[in-house]
């Protein structure tokens, strides 16, 4: 990992690598878990960074260490809990982990009686509290809700829980870890990471693109993006095979090798948890980082070394993200982001970026309507694509923390409905003493719609259509329609596949994310 700190050109320094843990199969570095326990984790007063105003605070040190026997500590929402097959505590949302030793050990001692059957534990439901298990490889996450959500969508959850674990370990080294040492303490690797966590399972509450599987686009003319993409297309290096923008955690830009394109599409998955592993540590903000990420589910087992630097320090609002297959690729990348920082001064593309209007209910035009999701489904080259969706601000009655999260529990319970599994539906109206929803999905656009609460069922339909007319008229601003490519591989090395990337086995000196945590 490499970090070069923006006051100057000079200074590129490898970071501290001594703390590392090593066996006959793996050697682990621990830098980039050193670089976010010395971070300090941004707090409400912080600078908007990635996340437009910071919804999510990660709990705090007394919330970590909180008693587990007080019935404050029962009554949180939500407990989310990693440990190993063998029952060793990994992580809990609230409380130490060495206080839950003997609860996790119950919760894998359900677990192993389960398996003796020859059956595998999904979920307990017990007064008002679900329960749900999720068995991968040799970790197992549980989570204990208080909340409407569906059984699938906690599953949902941990899995994500998971996958933020493997972008900074890889699935590899995890698994050839305990195939080594299968009582082995896994938070010596994850020192420092607990923020990361934490970040993650706050944002998952109130952000909608969890709900919808898609990234939310920074609403911008046609002209000024094309013009930004081209900037990015232009700066390109071997072995660069994505180049993101970023505005407060919204999409401006999105520019991939074409090898990458067809070999497999960018899941929106991966570019949340690089978006909360970014947001989560104020670390990034000093300068120019390079280190390696895993992106989960395009490979689990390798690495990407990207490369992380804002564009409008102190600020920090709009933040490039470079990702190549080349470890040693760091000034040739460094080099593309000077380029860029060129194209934008030249264009004035910076000033464009901050002030674009962010979406708002006002714009729509209809007066009944409070807030809105929208996912469009028709897109062009839909398979290569990363799934977008829109949504306006959201604003009053749910300005606080609590009322977004309330807001982001309706539309999470319309989705459950929507999409169950015994019975799918296309049309649902919801009317509660608070608000009326509906959730309308056809072959073309998954939409979810709240409005105040005497819209009868039919003016709700009328509404989203004039909705779905303003969503048609603007969506060459709010969409990214054709997301522009580049190809840095010669036309005789063609043929891009996953082992492009960086491998756990192949460097396994350089093979933890966990310095910059």
């Amino acid at each position: 990992m490499f970090r070069r700190e923006s006051r100057g050109r000079e200074g590129l320094c490898p970071e501290n690598t001594n703390n590392s843990f090593s066996t006959d199969v793996l050697e682990e570095s621990s830098d980039f878990t050193t670089f976010l326990a010395g971070a300090e984790l941004k707090q409400d007063d912080c600078s908007p960074s990635l996340a437009a105003d910071c919804p999510a605070v990660s709990p705090s040190p007394s919330t970590r260490n909180e008693d587990v026997t007080t019935d404050s500590w029962r009554s949180h929402r939500k407990h989310v809990f990693v440990l190993s097959e063998a029952g060793k505590p990994i992580y809990s949302r609230y409380g130490s982990e060495e206080a839950l030793s003997s609860v996790m050990g119950v919760m894998m001692a359900l677990v192993s009686f389960v398996q003796v059957a020859g059956n595998t534990i999904q979920s307990i439901h017990s007064d008002g509290h679900t329960i749900v298990f999720l068995q991968k490889g040799p970790l197992v996450l549980v989570s204990a809700s208080k909340s409407h959500q569906s059984e699938l969508q906690l599953r949902s959850e941990l899995l994500h829980v998971y996958h933020q674990i493997v972008s900074l370990l890889t699935q590899a080294s995890i698994n050839r870890i305990f195939q080594c040492r299968k009582n082995y303490d896994l938070r010596r690797l994850l020192f420092g990471s607990e923020r990361v966590l934490d970040a993650l399972l706050d944002v998952m509450e109130t952000e909608a693109g969890f709900v919808l599987s898609a990234v939310q686009c920074l609403p911008l003319t046609p002209s000024t993006r094309d013009t930004i993409s081209q900037i990015l297309q232009k700066a390109i290096t071997p072995n660069l095979v994505l180049s993101i923008l970023l505005y407060n955690g919204q999409l401006v830009s999105i520019v991939q090798e074409k090898m990458v394109i067809e070999d497999a599409r960018l899941k929106p998955t991966d570019l949340h948890l690089l978006l909360n592993l970014i947001r989560a540590s104020s670390a990034f903000q000093t300068g120019e980082i390079w280190t390696p990420i895993c992106l989960p589910c395009f490979n689990p087992d390798c690495y990407f070394y990207t490369y992380v630097a804002y564009l409008d320090p102190p600020d920090c609002t709009i933040c490039l993200v470079l990702l190549s297959t080349d470890k040693d690729a760091f000034y040739a990348v460094a080099e593309c982001k000077r380029k860029i920082e060129e194209g934008v001064r030249t264009h004035n593309a910076l000033q464009c970026i901050s002030k674009a209007q962010l979406c708002q209910v006002c714009h729509v035009g209809v007066a009944e309507l409070r807030h809105f999701l929208f996912k469009p489904l028709d897109v062009p080259d839909h398979h290569s694509q990363l799934p977008q969706f829109t949504s306006p601000e959201v604003e009053a009655p749910y300005g606080t923390e609590e009322e977004r999260i309330y807001l982001m529990d309706l539309y999470w319970h319309l989705h459950s409905r929507i999409h169950s599994t015994s019975r799918p539906l296309k049309l649902l109206y919801h009317a509660t003493q608070r608000e009326t929803l509906l959730a309308w999905v056809t072959g073309k656009f998954e939409m979810y719609a709240c409005f105040s609460p005497l819209v009868t069922k039919s003016t709700a339909i009328g509404a989203v259509t004039k909705l779905l007319r303003w969503i048609k008229k603007e969506e060459d601003c709010l969409f990214i329609r054709s997301p522009p490519k580049y190809s840095t591989t010669p036309p005789e090395a063609r043929g891009f596949s996953n082992s492009r990337v960086q491998t756990n086995k192949q460097d396994k000196s350089d093979s933890s994310v966990l310095s910059l945590i």
